[in-house]
């Protein structure tokens, strides 16, 4: 019997149990009947019910030679019939099952390929289409097509119609080689920790700034300015030790200019436009301003995702070294929003398995210093964590103190883990603080022992809050520990540990000219170790080591806040009112008697040229701690195993104290108590 139909080919049916197509067309395959087709030609079941028979590229996976895809692809671009068949040396596809034992050459993911989800836009940039969109589906069941770019036909193509009016001169910039010391000076405080500009290209980008004028209508143009504005900003800020004036703090007005330049939300994206936002994001978050970060950084994230950097891509056009700029872009960003989020206590935007990225190699043959992609990958790892934290401790709350234990006991033992894995570089010996010290080791330091005190802190003050109403009735006892389980008792050590930790390292940084004085993060850790200090002094039988803790990280305070840093000079009083309302009188009194006097810090011109740079000015006047240290805080190990059974009752009070923002929160409630 002969078939005529479907355009008129003919051929001859077979029987169908005894022959199989090595490709199933579409239909039969959503049927999930037999199909005996030979593409390009109609199969049998097609052709008998007069339906098109179609076979989708994206179903079938070969290898093939390089030069035999130039030739396909130079066919493609001539417009030339798309060949029928591959070299008979191509080697065809591993075989898999169907639900009911029929064998095809398709694996089970042939809906999905990772190089189909990348589009080309005009400015040659990749954009990221899921599996569910339409334009995705329509170039499985037509590739060729040249209709298909990201951009090509937008609904209104003049954006030039929604950029905001640009008005007054440009700040006068500082001499060019001025400005590339103060990229060496934020590099060292974020460059890595986030490696969003790497230092050959922002070098040709200043260049260009410096030799160039501004092109407004250019979106390249306006991000390269941008870009260049705040680094100038970010160094200045990281460089004068003494904000003096009215005009914001060192740098701001080049803030300001730069966000002239950025441009709209409705501009094209791209790898570059993200690693802007992130740095608008971060200086946001330098100046207090919450909402303003936290939406910026959601920008940079939703805009990254779009790019598709969240997944690894194999397409033959991206070389290994963009697919190394986009990990790095796409993990600092990544990091950049669990930090802003959890620590504003808002969701992360994005979770841990919709991520395929790998983390940034040293590409072979290249150039390129590895060292930067260690501190990164690490940095990140912890910022993972702190995700884990805020979701599974702070904003979902655990339905029972059993599964805090758990949260509690998984999240410390990836800090373990990750605390065996740190390499040598970025490690801190307590014992040698006056020495030489990195701030790369400085900042993922801080961020480790954030982590651990984040994830201990709840039961911590619940202990706390426990002690201080049995104080109040006259019911406490003597030792803390009476009563508690010793993992318990390690979890709350722990918490202590890492918060004198974080004041011996901000007080070594500092003593080498390191501390981001008005910058958020050195702040934040500080503020957070110093309010934990404050409580334990207060609720627990006297420790001179605490009690000196204490001391040094409330002088590490105010010494920023004398500086200009009227954030931290507001937390200051909150700590001190805190302190005078929880402890004993006399120990608040003697205290105060016996802190070092800070010296004064002299001014500096309302300039903001500072005469030196950070590792060139003379360390920060820091009120010395000439005290013995015999209790060095250390982790070899912070992993703990609990027991369900151990202080049921305990966990389950934590789990009612737990708040978003548990620092002003605890404030607030103790002063109004």
């Amino acid at each position: 019997m002969v078939h005529a139909k479907a355009g008129g080919v003919s051929r001859r049916s077979e029987d169908p149990s005894t022959r199989r197509s090595m490709v199933a067309c579409n239909r039969c395959r959503s049927r999930k009947t037999r199909c005996a087709g030979n593409p390009p030609l109609p199969c049998a079941a097609c052709v008998d019910v007069g339906r098109p028979c179609v076979y989708s590229e994206a179903e079938k996976r070969v290898s093939i030679t390089e030069s035999y895809y130039r030739q396909l692809q130079s066919r493609a671009t001539g417009t030339q019939d798309r060949p029928s068949s591959v070299p008979s040396n191509a080697p065809s596809n591993p075989s898999t099952r169907y639900s009911d034992g029929e064998v095809s050459s398709e694996r089970d993911d042939w809906w999905y390929k990772g190089t189909d989800n990348l589009f080309l836009n005009r400015s040659g940039e990749h954009h990221f289409v899921g599996a569910s969109s339409a334009t995705h589906l329509a170039k499985r069941l037509n590739p060729s097509s040249s209709n298909l770019a990201w951009d090509v036909r937008p609904l209104y193509d003049d954006p030039s119609s929604l950029r905001r009016p640009v008005m007054g001169a440009l700040p006068q910039l500082p001499p060019f080689e001025f400005a590339k010391r103060l990229f060496w000076v934020q590099y060292a405080y974020i460059g890595t920790i986030f490696s969003l500009i790497q230092p050959v290209e922002f070098e040709e980008r200043l260049d260009l700034v410096y030799h160039q004028p501004p092109d407004f209508s250019h979106r390249e143009s306006c991000l390269v300015y941008c870009q260049t504005m705040l680094v100038i900003a970010f160094g200045l800020m990281y460089s004068v030790n003494q904000w003096s004036g009215d005009e914001g703090p060192p740098g701001f007005k080049y803030f300001k200019h730069a966000l002239r330049f950025l441009p709209d939300i409705h501009e094209e994206g791209s790898i570059f436009f993200v690693e802007v936002i992130c740095y608008v994001a971060y200086y946001m978050q330098n100046l207090n301003r919450r909402d303003a970060a936290f939406l910026y950084i959601g920008l940079a994230l939703r805009m990254a995702i779009s790019l598709g950097l969240h997944q690894e891509v194999s397409h033959p056009d991206i070389s290994e070294a963009d697919r190394n700029r986009r990990r790095r872009a796409w993990w600092s960003v990544y990091s950049l929003d669990r930090l802003l989020s959890v620590k504003s206590g808002n969701p992360i935007t994005i979770h841990d398995e919709d991520i395929g990225t790998t983390w940034p190699v040293t590409v072979d043959g290249m150039a390129s210093d590895p060292w930067p992609s260690i501190v990164l990958t690490h940095y990140t790892q912890l910022s993972r964590i702190l995700g884990r934290i805020g979701e599974e401790i702070y904003r979902k709350k655990p339905r029972s103190g059993s599964n805090l234990i758990a949260s509690v006991q998984s999240i410390t033992n990836d800090l373990s883990n990750w605390l065996r894995q740190v390499p040598d570089g970025l490690r801190i010996d307590f014992s040698a603080l006056d020495m030489h010290i990195n701030r790369e080791a400085v900042s993922i330091n801080l961020h480790f022992y954030s982590c651990v005190n984040m994830t201990a802190r709840p039961l911590v003050f619940y202990i706390i809050q426990r002690r201080l109403d049995a104080g109040m009735m006259g019911s406490s006892t003597e030792d803390w520990k009476d009563g508690l389980a010793p993992n318990t008792v390690a979890v709350i050590n722990s918490c202590i540990t890492a918060a004198r930790a974080t004041t011996l390292i901000i007080e070594s940084a500092a003593k080498h000219n390191l501390v981001a004085t008005y910058g958020y993060l050195d702040g934040e850790y500080i503020f957070s170790a110093a309010l934990l200090l404050v409580m334990v002094n207060a609720a627990f039988p006297h420790d001179d080591t605490n009690a000196r803790a204490m001391e040094t990280a409330l002088n590490l305070l105010r010494s920023m806040a004398d500086r200009g840093n009227t954030y931290l000079g507001s937390r200051h009083s909150l700590l001190l009112e805190l302190r005078a309302s929880i402890g004993p009188r006399s120990m608040a009194t003697a205290a105060e008697s016996t802190s070092p006097p800070v010296p004064e810090a002299p001014a500096t011109p309302k300039s903001e040229q500072p005469a030196s740079l950070v590792g060139e000015q003379p360390p920060s006047p820091v009120p010395p701690t000439d005290w013995p240290l015999p209790d060095l805080p250390s982790f070899n190990d912070i992993s703990f195993q609990f027991d369900p059974n151990d202080d049921p009752a305990l966990w389950e009070g934590a789990l009612g104290q737990i708040d978003i923002d548990m620092d002003a929160e605890w404030i607030e409630n103790t002063l109004r108590r």
